[in-house]
């Protein structure tokens, strides 16, 4: 699909979203950018207005299907037809032993990695393929949507995105639609995912005790992540590229991610134990 007409970006006030959300504005399209951090998300708005046509900042919380359904209607409104749909919003958590996360855990942690993806394809699906016109999907997962490795929320949920977008891509052909798909499957990445804690709900606080080392490690987490990162710039053009080229899986570090997929099917196919789990680098 050409980059043409407009892009919905979900997660759109930082990281990965904002790049993205640059990078389609560059290329000419209309952009509406929504993240459910507020302050950010303008001061994104702006900086994004000043490299394309035209920009709708909407604040938006993902894992509430009425908010996506209304962030639908607004693009509607206000551009018309969507051709391009990221759902990219993610939050990270649920570390260490899977039975020490809460039900709270899970409920925010999959409300927005997972059911944020569902709702955008819920609300902006039917609308993109009533309109006839090109379009494309694009729902971020993680190299930990498709390794193996301890137990974490955040990784189950990954997997669920992987497996979504996979499914999405033959319903849509099984429906001979001009709507393309990819998941993208970052690694590490120069972004604030790891402090994604300061947009918890209230509601969702949970009832873990404090862990002062899970907290030191969140913070060394942190701190390697800006470090070492892939450039979210980079990202976002290798996302354009796939939408371009209609490539289904986008892997942002192919060298470290392919030998662990492959060692997990091996494994699988031999009706082995898991394979050592796969690291971050």
């Amino acid at each position: 699909m050409k980059l043409e007409g407009t892009a919905v970006v979900t997660g759109a006030a930082s990281g990965i979203g904002l790049a993205m959300a640059k990078r389609f504005a560059s290329a000419g399209m209309n952009v509406v950018m929504a993240d459910i951090e507020a302050n950010a998300l303008k001061l994104a708005g702006e900086e994004v207005g000043r490299a394309g046509p035209a920009v709708l900042v909407r604040e938006t919380d993902v894992s509430d299907p009425g908010s996506m359904e209304e962030l639908a209607h607004e693009a509607a409104d206000h551009f018309g037809a969507v051709n391009l749909l990221c759902n990219n919003a993610g939050v990270s958590g649920g570390g260490g032993p899977i039975w020490s996360a809460t039900p709270d855990d899970w409920t925010w942690i999959l409300g927005v990695n997972l059911m944020g993806v569902v709702n955008g394809v819920r609300a902006f699906l039917p609308a993109m393929l009533a309109s006839g016109q090109p379009g494309h999907v694009v729902n971020t997962s993680s190299v930990l949507g498709l390794s193996t490795g301890g137990a974490s929320i955040y990784s189950v949920s990954k997997h669920a995105v992987t497996r979504l977008s996979e499914g999405l891509w033959y319903d849509l052909r099984a429906a001979q639609a001009a709507i393309g798909v990819s998941v993208l499957c970052p690694g590490m990445v120069a972004t604030k995912i790891i402090t994604a804690e300061r947009n918890r709900p209230s509601r969702l606080s949970g009832t873990t005790a404090p862990n002062p080392e899970r907290d030191r490690m969140r913070k060394a987490a942190e701190a390697r992540f800006e470090a070492e990162g892939m450039d979210p710039a980079v990202v976002a053009d290798r996302v354009a590229r796939a939408v371009e080229t209609g490539t289904f899986y986008i892997l942002t570090h192919p060298d470290s991610i392919k030998p662990a997929v492959e060692a997990r099917m091996r494994s699988i196919v031999e009706e082995a134990d898991p394979p050592a789990p796969f690291q971050l680098a």
